[in-house]
């Protein structure tokens, strides 16, 4: 059994848990990078997680995010260190404990997954890896007298075309991140689909959830530049006019541990 530790960057909490989450397992333990060297445990490094059998990822959603990125299909349990956690079903006090049995469960061939689905941009020139919360198409810059020329269609059929700043592709995971920011609605997360919101639009349309397995198309004009961001965090340049297409990855993101409490998360928001 390999059980990969990702401790949130600068977080001295984060770090002396992963250190104690480490100590209690009965498995061979590797950290990333700036874990390690936190830890002063360079040696164990270096590691893919992919190689694991388990990563636990400690910190906020931001943490989630990242050490999803470098996974694959390897299974993720988030330790909660942030305000609301939507993605992180335990609490720092319970983490050794749960991580311990997650690890028991996976020896023992009993251990359960829970699904998140990913969505993935591509397009000429345009390189992003999947996205756990969504993709943004923006223009070089927000405001009066900026934006691009947007069109959307859904599987082929016409959803909108107007003048905007930028258009939200939110996975149900996503819903209530940037597209809740921006007036989109809430999906739970076994409800599946899409949600594209569009950004600041002239006689913008109101949100729309889609079926996952539906093909979105966003093309662009109007503007010398824009992007495609997955999950806030990889950018990709757009040369106008362009069409990118967004659809389910075909890896979703495996959840192990605890069930998530959704609405308990919600009820961070207020």
């Amino acid at each position: 059994m390999h059980v990969g530790i990702v401790a949130q960057r600068g977080n001295d909490r984060a770090a002396s848990l992963a250190a104690d989450i480490g100590s209690a397992l009965d498995a061979v333990v590797s950290y990333d990078g700036e874990t390690a060297t936190a830890l002063g445990t360079e040696g164990l490094v270096p590691t893919e997680m992919t190689d694991c059998d388990l990563v636990v990822s400690i910190g906020g959603d931001g943490t989630f995010l990242y050490t999803a990125r470098s996974v694959g299909a390897t299974p993720i349990m988030g330790v909660n260190l942030g305000e609301v956690g939507f993605l992180n079903a335990t609490p720092p006090t319970e983490a050794v404990d749960a991580v311990v049995e997650t690890v028991a469960a996976l020896r023992a061939g009993e251990a359960t997954y829970r699904e998140m689905t990913q969505v993935q941009a591509t397009a000429k020139r345009v390189d992003l890896p999947p996205a756990l919360n969504e993709v943004t198409v923006i223009g070089r810059q927000r405001g009066h007298g900026n934006g691009l020329d947007v069109e959307v269609r859904v599987d082929g059929s016409l959803y909108s075309d107007t003048h905007a700043d930028g258009v939200i592709v939110a996975t149900p995971t996503g819903s209530s991140a940037y597209n809740l920011s921006e007036d989109g609605p809430l999906l739970h997360p076994n409800a599946g689909g899409f949600v594209i919101t569009e950004m600041c639009a002239d006689g913008s349309m109101p949100s729309l959830v889609v079926d996952e397995t539906e093909t979105i198309s966003v093309r662009v004009s109007g503007a010398e530049t824009a992007y495609a961001i997955a999950d806030g965090r990889t950018r990709a340049t757009v040369d106008p006019p362009a069409a990118l297409t967004l659809e389910r990855a075909a890896e979703p993101v495996r959840i192990a541990g605890p069930e998530l409490d959704f609405f308990a998360a919600l009820g961070k928001l207020e």
